[in-house]
């Protein structure tokens, strides 16, 4: 290794010391739980071990691993709670395969993240997609309709199973009470990813909302990790009701976690639950307060425009997370969500979650301390006092052309078995896909495998490209190429 090179640790170690805000996961915003009933976190090579006698086997638990899942079931309101070594990806490709016929068919958001589309391949599932409504005044996707979802089942009976994501990365909820009544009157399970609301089950539902689970979902994933105090990686699994096949699920999740769980993720899991149960639901209603006193402040803005609770009142947007500081520069003139999150990162040392196209989303979370709080709504209002002055404008920046809708010509599997040819990916129009490109964060597919690819996802792209934005997936890191299914 060459002498000058800067290490992995040292990086982190001075990441960690300097005055930089983490508004990004993991949730406990690289803090100790500190209570009078919480012991401190010990040195994690102290208790680092593998399944020796006397602590248990994830894969078969029968000790105290057992009890302690039982008691975060009790805690959450399910019949089963598993924990999770392998973050939300293993949860979501479990209940995807463990709901499904290898074969088969399941109605899916489209605006899932890439673990739901590596399920569909694994399973060799047929995907019907539902479309979340655009929410145009912020560039972002809404919910999901429940009328969307009678209609996709009435059209389609070999329907098996149901999957939504909510709240959405930007924290719009969808109306589960309402799509779980539908999907159980075809006897099928609902499936819901709600990585990004860990936090909900432990609110009283008034400042937050409450979880799909209490909205009658069959099988839930929550990332303990996006907005809980937890370590990056550790997530749960939840199950309700007969109509998901827990077995099955149960057995999937033996194949996608590791088959040597760290015992360190599942100590501070099990903590991290036990202490949201206990001191953590009183620190939930500060924050929750905290929260509403925020965007209290910062809807007086003249030219950013900040997401709250009046988006309740667009079509498909149920309810709204107010963890998620979503910040718009959407028409603003030579500005966009990669400049203020650029801004915000050198002169404020404000690190956000992700920079979209016309916006910046801040993750918060329960542990986040006032002083960054008030950091970032001090920050937000110099940049709107400077924009509404017009001193900040810069060059003229390209319009987003908005999210394109894909047409799926094979399944994924399908798209994956063929043989491929790589192509120019700027002259690949009208060819069908074996390759995924998104943004990321947050990792939803602009374009899966089986879909064909038009023009207006190549623009899309290029607008990305040219604007600064990761786009990942394709195999050619550079973005110059792109594997298509061969023509047969």
């Amino acid at each position: 290794m060459e002498k000058d090179r800067e290490r992995l640790l040292d990086r982190l170690k001075r990441y960690g010391e300097s005055d930089m805000y983490p508004f990004h996961m993991p949730g406990h915003k690289r803090q100790e739980i500190k209570d009078e009933c919480a012991d401190g976190f010990p040195n994690p090579y102290a208790i680092d071990i593998t399944e020796i006698d006397g602590f248990d086997n994830l894969h078969h638990a029968e000790g105290i691993l057992k009890d302690s899942m039982e008691q975060a079931a009790k805690i959450y309101g399910a019949d089963h709670t598993y924990y999770l070594v392998n973050g939300s990806t293993c949860g979501i490709l479990g209940a995807v395969c463990g709901c499904t016929r290898n074969g088969g068919k399941i109605l899916m958001a489209r605006n899932c993240h890439k673990a739901a589309y590596h399920g569909l391949i694994l399973n060799r599932l047929t995907p019907v997609y539902l479309y979340p409504k655009f929410l145009k005044g912020f560039g972002i996707n809404g919910g999901i309709c429940p009328e969307d979802v009678r209609e996709a089942l009435e059209n389609d009976r070999e329907i098996e199973a149901v999957l939504l994501v909510s709240p959405t990365y930007e924290g719009i909820v969808s109306d589960i009470e309402a799509i779980a009544e539908i999907v159980h009157e075809y006897e099928i399970p609902l499936i819901v990813d709600e990585a990004h609301g860990a936090h909900f089950p432990f609110s009283d539902g008034k400042e937050f909302p409450e979880s799909a689970l209490q909205r009658g979902a069959d099988v839930v994933i929550q990332s303990l990790h996006k907005t809980l105090p937890s370590f990056t990686q550790t997530a749960v699994l939840h199950i309700k009701g007969n109509l998901a096949d827990r077995e099955n699920i149960e057995r999937y999740l033996g194949m996608f976690q590791s088959s040597s769980p760290s015992y360190v993720f599942m100590a501070a899991m099990e903590r991290c639950i036990f202490y949201m149960d206990g001191a953590g639901r009183e620190r939930m209603k500060a924050y929750g307060k905290q929260m509403g006193q925020f965007f209290e402040h910062v809807k007086k803005y003249q030219v950013l425009k900040v997401l709250d609770k009046r988006i309740v009142s667009e079509p498909s947007v149920y309810d709204w997370d107010q963890s998620k500081v979503v910040v718009s520069v959407k028409g603003v003139k030579g500005v966009d969500g990669e400049w203020l999150g650029d801004r915000l990162r050198r002169k404020y040392h404000l690190e956000m979650e992700m920079c979209a196209p016309d916006y910046v989303i801040a993750m918060t979370s329960v542990m986040d301390r006032e002083e960054g709080l008030v950091r970032l709504q001090n920050a937000l209002t110099e940049i709107d006092h400077q924009l509404s002055e017009g001193n900040l404008n810069e060059m003229g920046k390209t319009p987003f052309l908005g999210f394109p809708r894909a047409k799926m010509a094979i399944s994924p599997a399908m798209a994956m078995d063929n043989r491929g040819e790589r192509r120019q990916l700027f002259e690949s129009a009208g060819m069908v896909s074996k390759e995924f490109l998104y943004l990321y964060p947050p990792g939803i597919p602009l374009l899966a495998p089986g879909e064909i690819i038009t023009n207006e996802i190549l623009s899309t792209v290029s607008w990305y490209r040219t604007s600064g934005f990761s786009v990942q997936g394709l195999s050619d890191h550079s973005l110059s190429s792109i594997i298509t299914v061969a023509e047969q």
